[in-house]
């Protein structure tokens, strides 16, 4: 309420510069702005309580840019590219530190009775989340914290529960525990299904036009998505082990695998995605059963990669390790220059967290019996 009642005074002030005051509010603009860029976040929250033309003046983009390139979840990669341009920097920089400090309002978008692995994606104003054997795709409202609750689609074929599902331009690509791939239009009632592999199909991934899978079956495949091939099988490959996770490259050169770390001594496989045979293997000290259950390029020379030893891992020339104390179960995508994590202990039941998403402003849990989500613009 303060804060209203300060920007409603401040909107009521002239937009023009005071006509009396200290000699630094008649120094020029560009000064004014160059002076401004040596202060704190802090010094420029007060300096915005000066009077209202201070408060639009120091309110610009450029003087807060540098202070949301180092704030966390802010909207800027580590090269400095703005993925939320629309969005004012000052407030990216007030939300950042509610990620920071954990100050956020909780609430519950869906139920459902029985117990699920449900995966989900983002896509724009747009939620997709397995529940079973289907999809479905629910609409958010403005706020971006609660659901229309009628679905927008919903997208079967599947006989056994989906597994993993991505995104690909207009298509959604799925992995079923019937050993099918499905390939659903997200504008249209087009759906096709194929058998992949002969146990349940663990994970999928599509770039490209080039969709890869990974199985109980202890084999990855690499299948065309044009129409006129969809079921030919380009590659397969024997990893020795239950593939849990799979990502293609952005280069689109290679794929790499993340296994159950059983069969075979290091879990993390690289492939070539033209010809399917192994390129490199990633680190050799995992114990054994030290599955990675998740994999994602961040660049085409940095991945991260997760599971149940406990371990994010950040493979680069660099490596950045820390243990998490708990199953890592799945990476939050980095598309705002954050990375996120889900765990095997929330909650009182201590439910896994199966798949997490996050913009600036929410982040989505989806856990055993709920969607779970997280309000740090308004907490």
């Amino acid at each position: 309420m303060a804060a209203a009642a300060e920007e409603e005074a401040a909107a009521r002030e002239p937009a023009g510069r005071p006509a009396a005051g200290p000699a630094l509010l008649r120094l020029p603009e560009e000064l004014l702005l160059l002076i401004c860029s040596y202060l704190d976040m802090r010094a420029l929250g007060r300096l915005a309580q000066v009077c209202g033309w201070l408060r639009r003046f120091t309110s610009c983009d450029l003087l807060w840019r540098r202070i949301a390139r180092a704030s966390l979840n802010s909207g800027f990669t580590r090269l400095g590219t703005d993925l939320m341009a629309s969005v004012p920097v000052k407030e990216r920089v007030r939300v950042s530190q509610n990620w920071r400090l954990g100050r956020c309002r909780e609430g519950i978008l869906l139920k459902w009775r029985c117990s699920q692995m449900p995966w989900m994606q983002l896509e724009g104003d747009a939620l997709y989340i397995s529940q079973a054997n289907f999809i479905l795709a629910y609409q958010f409202r403005p706020d971006g914290a609660s659901l229309n609750r009628r679905p927008l689609g919903v997208f079967a074929g599947h006989d056994e529960d989906v597994c993993h599902f991505v995104l690909a331009n207009s298509h959604i690509i799925s992995a079923g525990g019937d050993g099918k791939i499905g390939v659903h239009k997200i504008h249209s009632t087009f759906t096709v299904k194929y058998s992949a592999h002969e146990q349940e199909v663990n994970c999928v991934d599509c770039r490209g036009g080039i969709i890869v899978s990974g199985s109980r079956d202890r084999t990855a495949k690499v299948w065309p998505l044009a129409s006129g091939r969809l079921g030919q099988c380009l590659h397969t490959i024997q990893t020795e082990d239950r593939v849990w996770s799979i990502a293609i490259s952005p280069v689109l050169s290679s794929f790499v695998t993340g296994t159950a770390c059983c069969g075979h001594f290091s879990p993390l496989r690289i492939w070539d995605l033209n010809s399917g045979q192994l390129m490199t293997h990633l680190g050799s000290d995992f114990p054994p059963g030290a599955g990675v259950l998740d994999v994602m390029y961040e660049s085409p020379s940095t991945l991260l990669s997760c599971g149940y030893d406990t371990y994010v891992r950040y493979w680069d020339l660099r490596a950045s390790v820390r243990p998490m104390g708990t199953t890592c179960w799945l990476l939050g995508p980095p598309t705002t220059g954050s990375c996120g994590c889900g765990t095997g202990a929330r909650g009182p039941a201590s439910t896994p967290v199966y798949c997490l998403r996050f913009t600036t402003k929410h982040l989505y849990a989806a856990l055993s019996y709920d969607l779970h989500a997280l309000d740090f613009q308004k907490p």
